[in-house]
């Protein structure tokens, strides 16, 4: 485009009747009035959390599920409801959330403490004191007044794979040393097999209740996707189609309405960058190659060289016959990549942590299998469509220098 025609790209592009009305609606951060099939699981966290509105401590809960399996948006929902009524009622409760995956605010103990104590108007340096000082001035901010706090962890997973576990037994323990207030816990996980290697200890002391929502099929993707196309798009902007292809990618993976709900939005963003007012289903074929090598080239090009050598060996692997492979299988081409590299390898139970890592991105599917006496395993298959495939492993080779 010719840099004197661009004014009047932008003159143009304001002319046009917009696609969207609230583009909002079709983000993860978006809470909806109404969360269709997830109705039971609702109720169940309503139902151990009520007790906060009598000052009675909650039992603590784990709640488990795949990504984009609707945790976050229902505790989310049940937590401002919660609010609302305990307001209204001056109920002196307060929660308190954090997204474990942002790197800056939950990546060590310390900052994790510091963030918490800030929501009590708590000044504390960003390094420097002990952290041991901080849980001091912590609780004592909470005897301040009688309160119950419920923590919500999202992704707690992610936390306890940065920074291990110990500070989840320090958490817990708290409620001995407060006479005045409460704390509960809400741990959001996306493995779900997460709680069973922690330490016995914090299993005994954290994980109370345990709440586990299924993956959403295509025909519940369906209604999610309508319900939320309401209130983003202007009525008649989808062909027919649209949205049942969209579901039925999103459903191909593992049930992921967040996948589902991207999918629609970068389709329409394809359409109106193409000067159309409709979403056609090739729009959804662009997005869906666009969406996926985007996604997976931005996570490789922020993992660490072992997070590399790992998923290289695993897409040497399945590019041959073989369509399920196993830790074992990849652990043996994994140390010769290493080699290959000048790195060490690390043991075969830090690379599973690894695999579980990479499945919680979502670039393979990595399910657990028991294998009786013989300990447990993981079956690893590709998560990405095969067309990106080759580009993924081609850009892995060169970061690799291999």
């Amino acid at each position: 485009m010719a840099q004197k025609s661009l004014g009047g790209f932008f003159e143009n592009f304001l002319k046009k009747e917009p696609i969207f009305l609230n583009k909002t609606a079709l983000q993860g951060s978006y809470t909806p009035e109404d969360i269709p099939h997830r109705e039971i699981q609702i109720e169940g966290i309503a139902g151990i959390l009520a007790p906060a509105l009598r000052l009675e401590k909650p039992s603590n809960v784990f709640i488990y599920g795949k990504v984009g399996t609707g945790k976050s948006v229902s505790v989310t929902y049940v937590i401002n409801k919660m609010i609302q009524t305990a307001e209204k009622n001056k109920i002196p409760i307060k929660t308190f959330y954090l997204n474990c995956k942002l790197k800056r605010v939950a990546d060590t103990e310390y900052r994790l403490i510091a963030q918490l104590a800030r929501e009590f108007n708590i000044e504390v340096p960003a390094t420097g004191l002990p952290t041991e000082e901080i849980y001091k001035r912590f609780i004592s901010s909470l005897e301040k007044e009688k309160l119950l706090l419920i923590i919500v962890l999202d992704e707690i997973d992610q936390l306890v794979f940065k920074i291990g576990d110990s500070f989840l037994y320090t958490l817990t323990r708290l409620n001995s040393e407060l006479k005045n207030s409460q704390i509960s816990f809400v741990g959001i996980s996306n493995d779900l097999v997460f709680v069973d290697n922690l330490d016995p200890r914090i299993k005994s002391s954290l994980g109370e209740e345990e709440l586990v929502f299924p993956p959403y099929n295509a025909i519940q993707l369906q209604s999610i996707l309508r319900n939320r196309s309401e209130v983003a798009f202007r009525e008649g902007c989808l062909e027919d189609g649209v949205i049942e292809k969209c579901s039925a990618y999103a459903a191909r993976e593992h049930g992921d309405a967040r996948r589902a709900l991207e999918l629609l939005r970068v389709s329409a963003e394809i359409a109106e960058r193409k000067s159309r007012n409709i979403i056609k289903i090739s729009d959804v074929d662009e997005a869906e190659e666009k969406i996926e090598r985007d996604r997976v080239v931005d996570i490789i090009n922020t993992q660490p060289k072992q997070f590399k050598i790992a998923l290289f060996s695993i897409f040497n692997i399945c590019s041959g016959e073989k369509e399920n492979i196993f830790t074992g299988d990849v652990f043996e081409v994994y140390k010769d990549v290493c080699y290959s590299c000048g790195l060490k390898p690390l043991t075969q139970r830090r690379l599973s942590d690894i695999i579980a890592e990479l499945d919680m991105l979502g670039i393979i599917n990595a399910k657990v299998i028991s294998k009786g006496r013989y300990g447990r395993t993981r079956e690893i298959s590709l998560a990405i469509p095969k067309s990106t495939t080759p580009k993924i492993k081609e850009l892995l080779k060169e970061g690799l220098g291999l």
